[in-house]
């Protein structure tokens, strides 16, 4: 556990930055599968796997259930379910660093 100051900061941080990165993460995937079925310009993979990277997979996740996209790539789902793992256990660490938010 952090000493003192505020404990909640870091949990305001985080919540918002995967909220922000999660609902872009969403709507991309939302997007991406309305080009692919007009046939328009397609967002890069590498795109979303960064995106997955820096906080979005969550989004991504829900956004590739709800639309139905890339669901049958295995090699994209396992990228991103890696990176899900991946920040899972970034936050576990949070919890272990500084404690869960007080409410």
């Amino acid at each position: 556990m952090l000493p003192s100051g505020d404990l909640n900061a870091p949990w305001d941080l985080v919540a918002g930055w995967l909220a922000l990165t999660g609902l872009l993460g969403f709507v991309l995937m939302g997007l991406d599968k309305q080009r692919a079925r007009e046939g328009g310009w397609r967002i890069p993979e590498r795109t979303f796997f960064t995106l997955a990277l820096v906080g979005g997979t969550f989004g991504m996740l829900l956004g590739s259930l709800t639309f139905h996209h890339k669901t049958r790539k295995d090699s994209f789902v396992g990228i991103i379910l890696a990176s899900a793992a991946l920040w899972l256990f970034g936050l576990i660490e949070l919890v272990r660093l500084v404690g869960l938010p007080s409410g």
